[in-house]
């Protein structure tokens, strides 16, 4: 299983999440990307770096990049981070293609959010990681249903 988080510039919510996931669901394939195409090469944003570490999760390696249409061949799950997202991905996709497109919060239902507030606006870096951790769990549970 191959999956792709997505948010906007690809520094903060989506390298979290595949940091996350990295270190909650070993066995799955996991990268980021962003809809935008601002801090392409950049690595995730120090402050969201600073959070996710005191959480013990490494984000230092990461790159941004923007999401291109042959990720929709090459993953086969696409999970954005809020609507927004979802419409930047929607353009992208290419004609005919089925890979399911989700947000984060779908995995999460009990948070009561729609989406991945970003931190990089709202300061909440703590606040975006709880929603991370809270997505992750619900798929680590479709993912592995058994646990395993």
């Amino acid at each position: 299983m191959k999956v792709l988080f997505v948010c906007l510039g690809n520094i903060c919510r989506s390298p979290a999440a595949e940091g996350v996931a990295r270190a909650r669901l070993p066995g799955v394939t996991f990268d980021s990307a962003g809809t935008g195409d601002w801090h392409v090469g950049e690595p995730p944003y120090g402050p969201m770096q600073r959070a996710a570490g005191a959480r013990g999760i490494d984000l230092g390696d990461l790159r941004a990049r923007q999401v291109v249409a042959a990720d929709f061949e090459r993953f086969d799950l696409i999970v954005a981070m809020d609507a927004d997202n979802v419409a930047g991905l929607e353009r992208v996709r290419p004609a005919g293609n089925k890979t399911p497109v989700t947000r984060l919060t779908d995995y999460a239902p009990d948070c009561g959010a729609l989406a991945v507030p970003d931190p990089y606006y709202t300061r909440d870096f703590d606040g975006a990681l709880d929603l991370i951790e809270a997505g992750i769990a619900g798929l680590a549970q479709v993912l592995a249903p058994s646990g395993a």
